[in-house]
């Protein structure tokens, strides 16, 4: 039986960033599948949806992964702490950008 691979889920700032920092995500996205690990990007949401639809879309991303991985920048995001705090309190990895 093959193992199942690790599902990632990418957190990080995006208000604020031109394009929601969607190239910063993308590009961990394109890494972390290019490892062989199943990726979660939130950066694939469509605009125009509220922060809290947003919200409510991520922390069941989060809980539906078995690690989060957090780009530069994530502490400067009330959305990215929000899903560290989730992640943290699931026993889910983390994984810091540097």
């Amino acid at each position: 039986m093959m193992a199942r691979a690790l599902k990632f889920y990418i957190a990080g700032p995006m208000t604020g960033y031109p394009d929601y920092n969607r190239a910063a995500f993308d590009a961990k996205a394109k890494e972390l599948t290019e490892q062989g690990y199943i990726v979660i990007n939130p950066a694939m949401l469509p605009n125009g949806l509220t922060q809290a639809e947003y919200m409510d879309i991520c922390l069941a991303m989060v809980r539906s992964v078995d690690a989060v991985y957090l780009l530069k920048g994530w502490e400067g995001s009330a959305g990215a702490r929000a899903e560290y705090a989730l992640a943290e309190k699931l026993g889910l990895m983390t994984e810091v950008e540097m």
